[in-house]
């Protein structure tokens, strides 16, 4: 192992417990969404009312409620994301129709500030609203074990349980050797997903053009239940149709967006970031906090 923890046991019952909480944490959301959303918007409708200039000193209880709220900041802007994104996503989880791939790429584009869209050199998937399901972890480069994935004991305790694909990703390794693999090649396995790209319009006619432009091609992937957003790369094919599933994500990018426990799958919204000089790093992502 390239990891060492004087407390294993510890840090394995820290983050089982850890991902308990947070499916009893997304349990109560699907129960109550809709009032914590609501709370958000009154949140940082009542942050904006009294940081007016005009306001008189706030009170002790206005000065901890304006520290509360500074404090879930963050997080409440995604919580609003969601909001937004409640009456542009179809009640059943099915293919967007083009108004609607233009509403939410539009709204997606404006919160993030990068170009979000369904369509890119031409080239589109077959849909962009889909059911993901929890992928494996990858082999990075010959001779890569599931222990040399974790950075630490506790990164250990929470991704390995989801074990290591026996074969390789549709392009291989993503490096050729352990000398050159670096932290591009670490992020891009961590923060993969397996998209259906021989699915896609015109891949049969054009394999060579569509496997070159999905290698690695960088996405935004987002839970419109609560406005989970994580940025990953396309680094496997599949799944396969008769899972029932139209996307996969790694373990990382299901922790991210808040499904890593219980069915371990959920409807996501997932397009393309144009992003060609290569600036937007992969790994969750916050709404800007202008937005």
């Amino acid at each position: 192992m390239k990891f060492i923890s004087r407390k294993p046991h510890y840090e394995y019952l820290r983050n089982k417990w850890t991902l308990r909480n947070q499916a009893i944490q997304n349990n109560f959301w699907e129960k109550h969404s809709e009032a914590l959303k609501h709370f958000a918007v009154g949140s940082l409708g009542g942050l904006m009312l009294l940081s007016a200039p005009s306001h008189p000193r706030l009170s002790a209880a206005s000065e901890y409620a304006l520290s509360r709220d500074d404090v879930l900041k963050s997080y409440d802007r995604n919580v609003l994301l969601a909001q937004e994104l409640l009456d542009k996503i179809p009640k059943e989880v099915r293919p967007l129709e083009q108004t609607e791939e233009k509403d939410i790429t539009e709204i997606l584009s404006r919160n993030f500030d990068i170009k979000i869209t369904a369509q890119l050199n031409d080239i589109r998937l077959n849909r962009n609203y889909g059911l993901i399901g929890g992928e494996q972890h990858l082999y990075r480069y010959p001779g890569d074990n599931l222990s040399a994935h974790a950075y630490n004991a506790s990164d250990f305790a929470k991704y390995a349980d989801a074990g290591i694909a026996p074969g390789l990703g549709a392009w291989g390794y993503f490096a050729p050797s352990q000398k050159d693999f670096g932290e591009v090649n670490k992020e891009r396995e961590r923060y993969y997903l397996a998209i259906q790209t021989f699915k896609a319009p015109g891949f049969a006619e054009n394999f060579i053009k569509y496997r070159d432009f999905f290698k690695f091609r960088k996405m935004l992937v987002v839970n419109p239940k609560t406005g989970q957003t994580v940025v990953a790369v396309v680094g496997d094919a599949g799944p396969s149709e008769w899972t029932g599933k139209h996307l996969g994500g790694s373990p990382e990018v299901m922790d991210e967006l808040g499904l890593a426990s219980g069915p371990r799958k959920g409807p996501v919204l997932y397009f393309f970031i144009d992003d060609p000089e290569n600036k937007i790093p992969l790994g969750p992502l916050k709404v800007r906090s202008d937005a």
